[in-house]
């Protein structure tokens, strides 16, 4: 019979089937205790006491070195279908089926009814808050003569009044009346555009509770802001030098024949109206005024107060001091008399007070606002969530896979990249309908959460919201006449071609499409840290714009020696983050990794522990990938027992 140690050792090497690989060895009791794995917290991880008459094996096991492969979470769900076969239903569950989905469809389009309404609403709200606020910054015309504030004066505006229909017809009337030149007012058409991307971020918080959901609702979203970012780095550098989109605009307005026309269409807020008017009714025109300097419109409340006026011509006596000449014993006499006369004038005449839920209610601007808001958000989240349900009740089985072959379908063969361009038609041709590139991005947020639009098809969708939404901009221009009307169309045609210069640049090359990478970046860190979605937020759209607005008002030295050196970090760490990944054997040691950093320099988890701790509501996210590691597991045996295993050539696990 063979020693206990002999048999120990002929039996290190031999393992179970399918058992992973591991060692055996014995170890006399006063040997000194294993390393143990920094990630092994376990208690029974410990070295206990070891009894006499037991000796302790080491037990040495090696985990997988590569990460468990798992589904790409920006693919779309197969949404399963659960419900019994039409074929296998009697007469009473067709009837209850046919009621049940009647109910949905129905359910649906008034929650849609009720969703677009509540942007609305947020619209009024944000107006109310800071309309005010924002056709002042659009009076101080010497300040516009910056681009870079402009710029943020854009963004700002257009995030207080929440629409950039209203931002940009603004500019539109400023630039037809004189007040503004089109020059400066190009960049805050520009920062217009990034500005009303601001809404369909919101609205993808509201699939924030499931994950994936929430990263393809949050991508889709944020891929509108990405590719107005690109957009405005890329060309208003290039405006500012060359005036491109000025002159461009100029000599196709000069080839017109124009002529006034009376354009003015409403077509999806024929609809809404009439609930909305019922709640809250804004004077739009008191923003234009104080925009155009009218100081005692600044004084006026937003809240409209009568709905029927007519211009009517008065009739009335005006006295006047004037010099009259007249001949006293045959001489000429001139002297200063007061001389009464009648004349016509226009004036106003109010004749009947509006009728609605906010109207004589004694609360100031602020305070209905407030309220406002806090009810639009209410109703917004409700929307949405109702929505998301029932479009995940439907759309499953066949007529989710008939969906997403419509909306994501591609043609055959060497012409599949014609559906990216038919998708961007589509997109315009729905924004124009409904008037508002945020209603059409807001709503289709959603559904590329639920997996029923992909993110790919949700970029040329949105490029083509971007084109529909400068009609408002052109329907504004046309309500003019002359040569109002030649300049207010000329800035009108700017926005429609930086739009296109976008699109040019960012999507026919698919190497190019840089916004929909960032949108998936931004999507998968939400999905890690939900709180990382308010931070962009509020730094996208309200930090980041007032402190380069507030350096630019210090004057271009200010801006240029504190934005200078923070550019150009930026563009350091993007183009070594760009080597890493594709090209990491042309950059030093050193650099192929950023694990000499500190931790909080390279990864948003101390943040993410710090607000763990100061929210202890919000519960930290494991990570769920196998990382490489080495666990040691000190056994406790009795040594008859061993030996009489280790004879046998049982395994000893």
């Amino acid at each position: 019979m063979a020693s206990p140690t002999s048999s120990a050792a002929t039996s290190a090497a031999t393992t179970p089937s399918g058992s992973p690989s591991s060692t055996r060895r014995l170890i006399k009791p006063d040997t000194p205790p294993p390393p143990y794995s920094e990630k092994a917290k376990y208690e029974g991880n410990r070295l206990l006491p070891v009894p006499e008459g037991t000796i302790t094996v080491q037990v040495e096991r090696d985990y997988p070195t590569t990460k468990t492969p798992i589904d790409d979470p920006w693919a779309l769900p197969e949404l399963q279908d659960t419900d019994v076969k039409w074929a296998d239903l009697d007469t009473f569950g067709k009837v209850k089926r046919v009621v049940v989905n009647a109910t949905k469809i129905a359910l649906l389009i008034l929650t849609m009814y009720l969703f677009i309404c509540s942007l609305d609403f947020l619209s009024s709200a944000f107006r109310l808050l800071g309309g005010k606020a924002a056709g002042k910054a659009f009076s101080d015309n010497a300040l516009l003569q910056n681009p870079i504030a402009g710029l943020m004066i854009g963004v700002l505006a257009t995030v207080l009044v929440q629409s950039s229909s209203t931002s940009t017809s603004i500019v539109v009337t400023m630039v037809a009346s004189g007040l503004l030149d089109v020059r400066p007012a190009i960049p805050i058409i520009m920062g217009a555009n990034i500005g009303t991307s601001v809404t369909n971020t919101i609205v993808s918080m509201a699939q924030a509770s499931e994950r994936n959901e929430f990263r393809r609702a949050f991508g889709g979203a944020t891929v509108h802001d990405m590719f107005n970012w690109l957009t405005v780095l890329v060309f208003l550098p290039i405006e500012v030098a060359t005036g491109y989109l000025y002159h461009l605009s100029h000599y196709i307005v000069k080839s017109f024949n124009l002529e006034t026309k009376d354009m003015k269409q409403e077509f999806l807020k024929v609809l809404t109206k009439p609930f909305t008017k019922l709640v809250i009714q804004i004077d739009k025109k008191v923003i234009s005024k104080i925009a155009t300097g009218d100081e005692k419109a600044y004084e006026k409340s937003l809240i409209k107060e009568w709905c029927e006026k007519e211009q009517n011509l008065v009739t009335k006596n005006v006295t006047q001091l004037m010099n009259v000449t007249v001949l006293e014993n045959g001489v000429n006499v001139t002297r200063e008399m007061n001389v009464t006369r009648e004349i016509e004038e226009e004036v106003t005449v109010n004749i009947k007070k509006c009728s609605f839920l906010f109207q004589d209610t004694g609360l100031n601007d602020t305070a209905v606002g407030i309220i406002l808001l806090v009810v639009a958000l209410i109703m917004l989240c409700v929307c949405l969530v109702t929505i998301v349900k029932i479009l995940n009740s439907m759309l499953r089985g066949r007529v989710a896979k008939i969906v997403k072959k419509t909306i994501n379908a591609e043609f055959p063969g060497k012409l599949s990249f014609l559906a990216g361009y038919l998708a961007i038609l589509v997109g315009a041709g729905l924004t124009i309908l409904v008037q508002s590139s945020s209603i059409f991005t807001s709503t289709m947020t959603p559904l590329v959460g639920i997996g029923v639009i992909s993110i790919e098809r949700m970029y040329p969708l949105t490029l083509g919201s971007n084109i529909g939404t400068t009609t408002t901009g052109l329907l504004a221009a046309f309500a003019n006449s002359g040569a109002k009307l030649e300049k207010g169309l000329q800035i009108a045609i700017c926005h429609l071609f930086f739009n296109l210069s976008g699109i040019m640049v960012f999507y026919p090359l698919p190497f190019l499409r840089f916004p929909i990478k960032m949108a998936k970046w931004l999507g998968n860190t939400t999905a890690d840290y939900r709180w990382f979605a308010v931070l962009y937020l509020v730094l996208m759209f309200f930090v980041f714009p007032a402190l380069v607005f507030g350096l630019s008002l210090a004057g271009w030295q200010y801006l240029a020696a504190i934005g200078g050196p923070l550019a150009f970090l930026v563009v350091v760490i993007v183009v070594i983050n760009v080597l890493q990944h594709k090209y990491p054997k042309v950059l030093p040691a050193k650099l192929k990794n950023w694990e000499w950093l500190p931790l909080w320099m390279r990864s948003l988890q101390p943040l993410d522990n710090l607000i763990t701790k100061m929210l202890a509501v919000f519960r930290c996210c494991k990570k769920s990938s196998t990382e490489q590691h080495v666990m040691y597991f000190p056994v406790q045996v009795d040594v008859s027992k061993f030996l009489h295993k280790v004879d046998s050539k049982e395994t000893v696990l």
